[in-house]
């Protein structure tokens, strides 16, 4: 009983907090401007480098193009040298295994490093040297844009019917891309339809509450209490870095979103949901992996999300 009013506790605080924000949002929304989104790329955003031939610049395609692959699977990456080498194994031995099984199955995994200080770039190479680089590509910003921003290029840089992306700490069990595959076919009606599928850890929620902190606890629910508040409803998880799109809905998705830092994702799915895009969610095999916080980018997200809802209303 006590654990009950505890948690009972814990949604009224993160409730509370969440009206707080908004209130204060409120107060200076008014100085915010929504700009467009900014779809440019740097000169050497638009090539990437072919290991086996030093010096060779090779242009990414468009997802204008038509397509020519199965899957593309795009990593988005920040300082992530630790971390990516064991989330590419994962990744490549399953989608190598599937194409053993499967002759006919091609894919492609574009890594997205997103201005990282370390040598991000260097062990996604490592992989576009023992692929080749029709499987594994690598995508170096010249400066830091963002997980959002990062997503954005690297699915317009793909050339897969499907996309999907997937964060570089391997939190999600790569091998669950078969339930995502599955819920899509579902709900994607048409041969050369729109549809997204979301890897979900809400069935984990009690889990996570039980082993988070207090702080981390609070912040949760007044995040989850905003964003079924401002804008996306019917999706639980709306953050998991597990996302499986059809091209087309990549396409009018991405071209129009606004935020490209933490939170990208609610607007994503805000804009999918405007659209009428069919969305899935789907449960995922997940790890916590302790991140960063930054409070005033949090408020700034939900500034920018405010500003963008209003512009639609």
């Amino acid at each position: 009983m006590i654990g009950l009013d505890f948690q009972v506790l814990l949604y009224l605080f993160g409730g509370a907090a969440a009206v707080a924000t908004l209130a204060l949002v409120g107060l200076i929304i008014v100085r915010l401007s929504s700009s467009p989104p900014d779809l440019s790329r740097h000169e050497t955003e638009k090539y990437f480098c072919d290991p086996s031939k030093p010096g060779a610049k090779l242009p990414f395609p468009s997802i204008h193009d038509k397509p020519t692959l199965d899957l593309s699977v795009i990593v988005p990456s920040y300082n992530e040298e630790e971390r990516l080498p064991g989330m590419l194994k994962e990744t490549t031995e399953f989608l190598e295994d599937r194409q053993k099984r499967q002759p006919s199955f091609t894919y492609e995994v574009i890594v997205v490093d997103d201005g990282s200080k370390d040598k991000t770039t260097q062990a996604g190479l490592e992989y576009s040297r023992k692929l080749g680089v029709e499987k594994v590509r690598v995508l170096t910003f010249h400066h830091n844009r963002g997980k959002g921003g990062a997503i954005r290029l690297g699915l317009f840089s793909a050339r897969g019917k499907q996309l999907l992306f997937a964060d570089a700490d391997a939190a999600t069990k790569f091998a669950d891309l078969e339930n995502l595959e599955k819920l899509f076919k579902e709900i994607n009606k048409e041969p050369h339809g729109m549809a997204i599928v979301c890897g979900s850890r809400a069935h984990l929620q009690d889990e996570a509450v039980a082993s988070r902190s207090l702080f981390r606890t609070f912040l949760m629910h007044g995040f989850h209490f905003l964003v079924w508040f401002l804008c996306v409803r019917g999706i639980r998880d709306t953050q998991c870095g597990f996302k499986l799109l059809s091209r087309e809905a990549a396409i009018r998705v991405f071209s129009n979103l606004h935020v490209e830092r933490w939170a990208f994702d609610v607007e994503m799915l805000y804009i999918a949901q405007c659209l009428g895009i069919p969305i899935g969610e789907v449960a995922v095999h997940w790890t916590e992996i302790d991140g960063r916080l930054y409070p005033c980018s949090s408020l700034y997200v939900y500034c920018k999300l405010l500003n963008f809802c209003s512009g639609l209303s």
